[in-house]
């Protein structure tokens, strides 16, 4: 099981116990480098039509457990994709 798989089981098993540095890892990996990065939100392009990004958003070191569950349903769908 690669790191970044074991994120990936971390954030489904807790999504409120998640690392803001872990989370853009797998970000970086499944939609490549943020469109938006320096301010507390990090912008990510994703390939398909309608809301074609993810916005993640530090909050003192840790993921915002709402937008964990949106990353993991983007993953999703990406992969189904595929």
């Amino acid at each position: 099981m690669t790191a970044i798989q074991k994120i990936l089981h971390l954030m489904r098993q807790e999504p409120a116990n998640v690392r803001f540095a872990d989370l853009m890892k797998v970000c970086e990996t499944y939609f490549g480098k943020p469109r938006q990065q320096g301010t507390s939100h990090a912008i990510f392009k994703t390939p398909w039509p309608g809301d074609p990004r993810v916005n993640i958003q530090n909050a003192k070191g840790r993921a915002k457990p709402y937008q964990v569950r949106q990353v993991l349903k983007a993953i999703d769908k990406l992969e189904s994709m595929q």
